[in-house]
């Protein structure tokens, strides 16, 4: 990636995530939404689209914007869209959560706030897909192909979303309230398992492989898994629409999609393992490392699912499977590889312009592994803890958990933020004639 363009805005979106994050948590901590409220509760669903779209999906489209370029080895098709999606992701998360919470009583009934937030959610993942899949298709090869099957899980995601906020503000007829009443599982399949997972698996591929100088994952092993997983995706989709139109069938539609769902993720993990054992950087970073406690949690999520299932106890503990995938799984990998491309990026924006003209640090001089392994430690011990205690119905310790897990991302965004002020980099290399000190939440270009 030397001399790459850097994407002006992705610090943006990562600081702007990582804010959500901090909501989310708070209002964990506070008792607000599961379990003290059921799954299907306005509170929950706050909780929910702040965690999945102000966190997760913010999170991902800023790494995304400086990715995808590299993954296809071409320009991206408009750096000049980034910002206004951003903009139109913030205002139109904040008018849903507002038409949730007057949903729930909490705020006087501007239901009208809903069907606005979707459209505004629309258009900004609308520049986002419409961006990304130009620059992708331009080369759809490897990681690539998976982006693109995110992104098309995004736009499932969005138009259930939409249906859901025109129905609840009462705009949607007899069919929208009959999808809002059976389609919220296939809402969440397309997100978390389209849009979120393939998405993270693509971007991981690329990610391990270069971190760890390993050679690329074999094209036709990364293909099956993509097709499993794409499989997985359409049977929920294109399955569940058809059985809600019919009335019957969802059910059998779903345990199709869980069984592919397994599949994709033991496929997954070969390929995670295949990168692991055929890397020549022998000793990890703790990027690395910590990426392979977010790979663990996914095998536990995977294992507590089926163990569910088997049991018949998966509706009673829906809630505790749902946190381990979305703090253990997919935040811990996006914490992990976000603290790896702050440096990275912070490198390459300060010291690629005067590369071979003067003494310049590592990208691993940035950063101080040591003081930032303890954060990383809280973080992942606080979320196995806290799914142990949403399955064992103890609120009380799960928000303590979840407290320790704040504890656990305050260090960590510390250790970010010193990077990013170049805080850990030795006086004499720290600014060479030449560069230029990075700004906090933007790049120089």
């Amino acid at each position: 990636m030397i001399g790459a363009s850097i994407s002006r805005w992705t610090m943006s979106y990562f600081a702007t995530a990582l804010a959500w994050l901090f909501v989310a948590l708070a209002l964990m901590v506070a008792g607000f939404g599961y379990p003290a409220t059921h799954l299907a509760s306005p509170d929950t669903l706050v909780l929910v689209h702040v965690v999945c779209i102000g966190w997760l999906s913010v999170a991902m489209c800023g790494a995304l914007f400086q990715f995808v370029p590299v993954l296809v080895a071409k320009p991206l098709f408009s750096e000049k869209w980034a910002l206004p999606a951003l903009s139109l992701l913030t205002a139109g998360l904040a008018a849903l959560l507002v038409g949730f919470l007057g949903l729930g009583g909490r705020l006087p009934a501007w239901l009208w706030l809903l069907p606005i937030g979707a459209v505004l959610l629309i258009a900004g993942f609308g520049l986002v897909v419409v961006d990304l899949g130009l620059t992708a298709w331009l080369r759809p090869v490897g990681p690539a192909r998976f982006v693109l099957a995110g992104l098309a899980s995004l736009c499932a995601t969005a138009a259930f979303g939409a249906i859901f906020a025109f129905a609840d503000a009462g705009w949607a007829g007899s069919i929208g309230q009959s999808v809002l009443t059976t389609g919220v599982p296939l809402h969440a399949i397309a997100g978390l398992g389209g849009w979120l997972t393939l998405t993270a698996m693509g971007v991981s591929y690329r990610l391990l492989s270069m971190f760890m100088l390993s050679p690329d994952v074999d094209e036709r092993k990364s293909n099956m898994t993509l097709a499993a997983g794409a499989l997985a995706i359409g049977v929920a989709v294109v399955g569940g629409v058809v059985a809600i139109w019919f009335v019957s069938g969802l059910n059998v539609v779903l345990s199709i999609t869980a069984v592919l769902g397994l599949a994709t993720t033991a496929l997954y993990g070969r390929d995670v393992i295949g990168i692991f054992s055929g890397r020549k950087r022998r000793q990890l970073e703790l990027n690395t490392r910590m990426a392979a406690l977010s790979f663990a949690s996914l095998a536990g999520t995977a294992l507590v699912g089926v163990v569910l299932v088997l049991t018949g106890a998966f509706a009673a503990y829906l809630g505790a499977f749902a946190f381990l995938a979305i703090f253990g799984w997919l935040s811990g990998l996006v914490l992990a590889k976000l603290y790896k491309i702050v440096a990275f990026l912070t490198w390459l924006e300060t010291y690629g312009p005067v590369m071979g003209r003067a003494p310049t640090p590592r990208v691993q001089d940035l950063v101080s592994e040591a003081r930032a392994s303890k954060w990383f430690v809280i973080y992942y011990a606080a979320v196995w803890f806290g799914t142990l205690m949403l399955m064992a119905s103890q609120p009380s310790a799960f928000r303590a958990a979840v407290a320790m897990m704040t504890v656990g991302l305050i260090g960590i965004v510390r250790e970010v933020i010193r990077t990013r002020r170049l805080a850990d980099v030795a006086s004499p290399v720290r600014l060479p004639d030449g560069a230029c000190a990075p700004h906090l939440l933007f790049a120089r270009n």
